[in-house]
C-alpha cells in the first residue's frame, strides 16, 4: 500500500514523486513507455528558469535521477486499469464533503502486478498528432517539431514552415515571424479556423507567405529536414525548401484510464483547476492531461508539485478524521 501513486514519469509525474517524498510519503511511479515524456525529444531546453542549456534527455535523465534518489519508486510498467476499491466512479468531491463521505483507497493494475494507494495522479500527458508521413517520427528533432514555443529560436534567420489552420498554427507562425527569415503557413483549406485577428496580423508581416489549399504528402531529407513536398488542392505537386517544419495540428490528451472515475471535457482532458483537483476525491491530475490554457515544461513541473501537494494535504486530512 503506497501513499501516492503517480501515472506517467513525465516532468509533471516526476516533479510529483520529489514533492510527495519531501512530504514523508511513500510513492510509486508507474511508467509504461520510457521516462520524461514529450520532452525527451526536443534537442535543446532554453527556456526552463535557472538552466541556460540542456537536451530534453538530460533535462528528463536529471529529474529522473533526482526523484529516485530520494526515494521515489519508478516502475516501468503499463497500467493497464484504475478503479475505486468500493467502485464509485465520477464522485462528485463537493456532494461528498458535504456528505462527509470519505473515499476508500484506489487499486492501480499494471501488467506486472497490482497496487493499491490512498490518492492517485495522473500525469499520463497528451502526444502531438502527426501527419502520418514516412519518416516522420525519426526526423522530429531533426527539422520537425510540434512547439513552436520551445525550439523556434533555433531556426533564428532560417526559412520554416507551418502546418495547420487552427489558432496554435497562426500563434506558432506569427512568433517565429519574430525570428525566422520566411516563413510559410501551409493549410489545408482556403480559410482558417483560428482568431480572424491572428490571421490579419499574419497579413501584415512580410516574411509571412501563405500556402492554402494544400497539404503535405513527403518530407525531403537524409539525416535532417531540408523540404517539404506539397501537393495542391488542384492536384498540382511542388516542392518547398524550408530548415524546419513545425506541426500544430493539436494534441491528444493520454486519459483512456481516467474516463471511468473522472470529468473529462469534449477534447478528453481532465478537468480540473490550478489546484489540480479532479471531481472524484483522491484522484489529481498534472500536466497536459490538464484542462489549461499553457502547456510548457515549466507549468508541467508546476502541475506537479501542486497536485502532489494537494494530495499530501487529502491524505492528512483523511488521517486526521480516523
Amino acid at each position: 500500500m503506497y501513499d501516492i501513486i503517480i501515472i506517467g514519469a513525465g516532468p509533471a509525474g516526476l516533479s510529483a514523486a520529489i514533492y510527495g517524498i519531501r512530504a514523508g510519503k511513500s510513492v510509486l511511479v508507474l511508467e509504461g513507455k520510457t521516462y520524461g515524456g514529450q520532452i525527451v525529444n526536443t534537442p535543446e531546453v532554453e527556456n526552463y528558469p535557472g538552466i541556460k542549456k540542456m537536451s530534453g534527455f538530460e533535462f528528463a535523465t536529471e529529474l529522473y535521477q533526482q526523484a529516485k534518489d530520494l526515494g521515489a519508486q519508478i516502475k516501468m510498467e503499463k497500467v493497464l486499469t484504475v478503479e475505486k476499491a468500493d467502485g464509485r466512479s465520477e464522485y462528485d468531491l463537493q456532494a461528498a464533503e458535504i456528505e462527509g463521505q470519505e473515499n476508500s483507497h484506489i487499486i492501480v493494475t499494471t501488467s506486472k502486478g497490482i497496487y493499491e494507494a490512498g490518492a492517485v495522479i495522473f500525469a499520463t500527458g497528451a502526444k502531438n498528432r502527426l501527419l502520418g508521413l514516412p519518416r516522420e517520427k525519426e526526423m522530429t528533432g531533426a527539422g520537425i517539431s510540434y512547439c513552436a514555443t520551445c525550439d523556434g529560436m533555433f531556426y533564428r534567420n532560417k526559412s520554416v514552415a507551418v502546418n495547420g489552420g487552427g489558432s496554435t498554427a497562426l500563434e506558432d507562425a506569427l512568433f517565429l515571424s519574430n525570428y525566422c527569415k520566411e516563413v510559410y503557413l501551409i493549410h489545408r483549406r482556403d480559410t482558417f479556423r483560428g482568431e480572424q485577428k491572428l490571421v490579419e496580423a499574419l497579413k501584415k508581416r512580410e516574411n509571412v507567405k501563405f500556402i492554402l489549399n494544400s497539404v503535405i504528402t513527403g518530407l525531403i531529407g537524409e539525416e535532417t529536414l531540408t523540404g517539404v513536398q506539397i501537393k495542391e488542392k488542384n492536384g498540382e505537386e511542388k516542392v518547398l525548401m524550408i530548415d524546419g517544419l513545425f506541426i500544430a495540428i493539436g494534441q491528444e490528451p493520454e486519459t483512456a484510464l481516467a474516463k471511468e472515475l473522472v470529468a473529462v471535457d469534449g477534447k478528453g482532458y481532465i478537468q480540473a483547476g490550478e489546484d489540480c483537483k479532479t471531481t472524484t476525491q483522491g484522484i489529481f491530475v498534472a500536466g497536459d492531461c490538464r484542462t489549461k490554457a499553457i502547456r510548457q515544461l515549466t507549468t508541467a513541473a508546476s502541475d506537479g508539485a501542486v497536485a502532489a501537494l494537494m494530495a499530501v494535504e487529502y491524505l492528512d486530512q483523511k488521517e486526521a478524521k480516523q
